[in-house]
């Protein structure tokens, strides 16, 4: 049980499945003060999966580092939560996941691999389009499986690396696979079997391997911010705006 601890969450991982593996805090995806305001009920640990990218500005680093230097553990996969995880881990956040280590290795640089455009809180945040790290797991994998070859699946990537990320959906993979010449006939439905059998999520594996240690205490600890917290004027101007909300 870690009822000490919040979690952001989107459309990553449903809530009802989340709840199944962890007792916590359970907060809608992060955007900016959403970490700073967490920070303040002081709880032991703070796991990022889910984050808002466009539309609502993005969380902050420098919130993530005032929770840093209040103690707590911070914690990010999957989504927002593994690409600050990626960009802090020098600061004292800590990630796990597939995800993560693609972004912490230099394999993944840019913030629409694990972008998706999703519904509100009414619908559980649910994903309208898939996220272009699953689409390209997934074609890794069909490959693997010797269902595609190695030239279909990277031009495949790259069609769908094209799209906006709201745009991405494995159906237009699909219907390219069926157009270009590049993919054979037969390969292009060995993959429609493939997605339509349920192709992997590998976002909502991180988090649900992430949820689980955290219940059982595994989550790794990041060094401490050292050197102070460095209360700038943008910092003293961003909490000013807060406690004015």
């Amino acid at each position: 049980m870690r009822e000490d601890a919040v979690v952001f969450l989107g459309p990553s991982l449903a809530r009802d499945k989340a709840e199944q593996i962890v007792s916590a805090r359970f907060l809608p995806p992060a955007a900016i003060g959403d970490v700073y305001r967490a920070a303040l009920t002081q709880p032991s640990v703070i796991v990022i999966v889910d984050g808002y990218f466009e539309g609502v500005p993005a969380v902050w680093h420098k919130e993530i580092l005032y929770a840093i230097d209040q103690g707590i553990d911070l914690h990010g996969c999957s989504s927002m939560g593994a690409l600050r995880a990626a960009e802090l881990k020098q600061a004292g956040m800590t990630g796990s996941g597939a995800v993560y280590d693609q972004y912490a290795s230099g394999r993944l640089t840019d913030d629409d691999e694990v972008a998706v455009a999703h519904g509100d809180a009414e619908t559980g945040y649910r994903s309208i389009s898939d996220a272009m790290v699953n689409i390209r797991h997934g074609l890794e994998t069909a490959q693997a499986l010797g269902l595609v070859s190695q030239s279909a699946a990277e031009v495949l990537v790259r069609k769908a690396k094209e799209l906006f990320y709201p745009e991405r959906h494995w159906s237009a993979v699909l219907q390219a696979a069926e157009e270009i010449p590049e993919v054979p006939g037969i390969e292009a439905m060995a993959l429609r079997e493939f997605v339509m059998a349920g192709a992997p999520d590998l976002k909502a594996q991180d988090a649900i391997d992430t949820l689980t240690a955290l219940a059982a205490g595994r989550l790794p600890k990041g060094p401490r911010f050292e050197g102070g917290f460095p209360r700038t004027q943008a910092w003293t101007e961003f909490v000013l705006h807060e406690r004015a909300r």
